[in-house]
């Protein structure tokens, strides 16, 4: 199945959650803080992430800030925290997806199963046929090159770093270019049914994008904003 690392301070959640994970066929490497965390996840990369956001020498946001700096890997954070602007936080650094603490260890075990499917590392079955053809094709929109199959973006010729999500919403909006996604469109496109997110999550993705874009392109501004309506590709 996935190569799963956890990084948490509480023994008694990293035991709970390691054991869910195993009975499901995944191998779960655990650290109990966030500089080790940071360091297993740079030198020995996982498939999946899950950090723990309160935890000694370095803090879930740091290590997930540092790892934003050159990996896309796919990352659930844990919180004890019922504060807004934490989750908000989260989504504007990176993070795939997000759940409070206490939690049930089935509603971890979809949120991992989603993240892995959109990932593409996890529940994919064979394409097949033009369908499956079509996916897998890289798509070009102007200076926007998107390979699916290698989870490649370039913008003009230049490579630019997204995770999973990103990824998801860009090809969505880029696959039709001056037509309006609304948000819910968006959602549809990069959550699986079992992940409810809210409109801000999708804002906060959307402006890590396009800072992401600014820092290889200043004058980047193809991801129109429609105040109320949602958002649409401007092909340049």
């Amino acid at each position: 199945m996935a190569k799963i690392t956890l990084v948490d301070d509480d023994e008694n959640i990293v035991t709970s959650v390691s054991l869910a994970l195993e009975s499901h066929g995944h191998t779960v490497k655990a650290y109990y803080d966030g500089a080790a965390g940071l360091a297993a996840l740079e030198n020995d990369p996982p498939d999946l992430a899950i950090l723990d956001v309160k935890m000694p020498r370095l803090d879930g946001m740091e290590v997930l800030r540092r790892l934003r700096r050159t990996s896309d890997l796919p990352v659930i954070i844990l919180t004890s925290k019922d504060e807004e602007i934490d989750e908000i936080l989260g989504f504007n650094l990176g993070a795939d997806d997000y759940m409070h603490k206490p939690f049930s260890q089935r509603l971890l075990l979809e949120r991992v199963k989603a993240v892995l499917r959109r990932a593409g590392i996890e529940g994919e079955e064979p394409q097949a046929g033009a369908a499956g053809a079509d996916a897998a094709r890289a798509l070009k929109r102007g200076k926007l090159t998107l390979d699916p199959a290698r989870h490649d973006c370039l913008w003009e010729g230049r490579p630019v770093k997204l995770t999973v999500t990103e990824f998801l919403l860009l090809q969505s909006l880029a696959q039709r270019p001056g037509f309006v996604k609304s948000r819910d469109n968006l959602m549809d496109a990069a959550y699986d049914d079992q992940v409810y997110v809210d409109d801000r999550t999708i804002d906060s993705h959307i402006k890590r994008m396009r800072k992401k874009f600014r820092d290889v392109d200043p004058e980047f501004d193809a991801i129109e904003t429609l105040y109320g309506v949602g958002y649409r590709y401007r092909e340049t």
